[in-house]
């Protein structure tokens, strides 16, 4: 793996080196001290990850990151920032995949980037994996979009009416979990609950997300009429729901809670993925589904490489979302290769999608897998699944 490290401090850089010295078997290594360096760097052969400082004179960390995922999209993007950068950070949300507080721990700097190199297992369809790299956004459902939009200009606007409008959407969701659980906002632990998220960043900085810097995009107008963007949406907020009550009913923590439910919300991005980026193949791929009765990831996987399991956790895993999330989202159709040992976000989501497609018994998407009962069975809960099945059926 190639590694391009970016500052306009030498000394900042030699530190850098001799720090990370004990990696330099595993990783080709190159440290610069400017954007054009890096640029020109990157022309020779380009580098499979991306360190930079956010700021540097001539070109900020901002412009490098810019350009560098306009003309290599398929290269990991991150961004060092120090406090006071915050305003101009922010201005990086659509071109960097996560974001690191300076000064960084070297450990930590290894550790997100060794992360999201292993991500890389998820997606082995190298075009795919580019793509889904270039991502600045996950787009939202369009009339939700503009319900933002008009709330966030409103000046008696509160935070919980804005975070109510968030956790309805699985894009405005991972994007503001992604901030959140970034260093640069210097949380501890993860954050998986919207409204926590919110209050964390606050209402000011939400605005400006959305009305200065565009964090947040729709669907292309026309989408709608080829892929039912209106019910993966009414089944991921059913899932996220259905996988909140079966984990307050194993008597989960707060936090195992909320990450059953935004990783419920969250387990279908893959398709909003697909069907945004590829319409004309993932058209194909539904029409296939639906008039043979096919299972959708079976097919995704024949087609296109991966399924929208794995590529909706690899792009929540580039972004930095909190592990039990990604794994939930990744496995959420074949838990029992994860060899888990207790419940899980992971277990929760599973039951909650086959449960819910199950009383839907609508296969239009191909989403009607059945209950890993071997799993279930595995972690010792199989007797739970009849009263799992009763919190769907009441679920309204």
């Amino acid at each position: 793996m190639k590694v391009l490290f970016v500052d306009d401090e030498a000394q900042v850089l030699r530190g850098l080196r001799r720090l990370l010295n004990f990696m330099s078997d595993e990783w080709e290594m190159e440290f610069v001290t400017g954007g054009q360096e890096a640029l020109e760097f990157m022309e020779r052969g380009a580098a499979d990850v991306v360190v930079t400082d956010m700021r540097m004179p001539g070109m900020n960390g901002a412009e490098l990151l810019t350009q560098v995922h306009a003309r290599w999209p398929g290269t990991v993007r991150i961004i060092l920032s120090g406090y006071a950068d915050r305003e101009a950070t922010l201005r990086t949300v659509g071109t960097a995949h996560q974001y690191l507080s300076k000064p960084c721990d070297p450990e930590v700097l290894v550790a997100t980037i060794t992360r999201m190199h292993a991500l890389c297992a998820l997606l082995n369809d190298e075009p795919l994996r580019k793509l889904v790299q270039g991502m600045q956004s996950l787009p939202s459902r369009p009339t939700l979009y503009h319900r933002m939009l008009d709330a966030l200009q409103q000046p008696e606007i509160s935070m919980p009416q804005i975070g109510e409008l968030v956790a309805q959407d699985a894009g405005m969701t991972a994007r503001i979990l992604q901030l959140v659980n970034s260093s640069f906002f210097g949380q501890q632990r993860h954050i998986s609950s919207v409204a926590q998220a919110i209050s964390l960043i606050g209402l000011d900085t939400i605005r400006a997300l959305v009305l200065s810097i565009g964090v947040f995009s729709q669907f292309e107008p026309g989408l709608g009429t080829r892929f039912p963007v209106e019910k993966i949406w009414r089944h991921s907020m059913r899932v996220g729901k259905l996988a909140k009550e079966i984990a307050c009913s194993q008597d989960q923590s707060r936090g195992e809670v909320e990450d059953a439910f935004a990783s419920g919300l969250l387990h279908d991005a893959g398709k909003l993925i697909l069907a945004a980026n590829m319409p004309a193949p993932y058209a194909k791929v539904l029409a296939l589904v639906k008039a043979k009765k096919l299972f959708l990831a079976e097919v995704e996987r024949l087609a296109l490489g991966a399924s929208h399991a794995e590529v909706g956790g690899y792009l929540l895993g580039l972004w930095g979302l909190p592990h039990p999330i990604v794994e939930a989202v990744a496995y959420h159709h074949q838990p029992q290769p994860q060899h888990a040992i207790a419940f899980s976000a992971l277990t929760a989501v599973h039951a909650a999608n086959c449960l819910e497609n199950e009383r839907d018994g609508d296969d239009e998407m191909g989403g009607a897998a059945a209950l890993d009962e071997d799993y279930i069975a595995s972690l010792g809960l199989a007797d739970r699944i009849p009263a799992w099945r009763e919190l769907c059926r009441t679920l309204e």
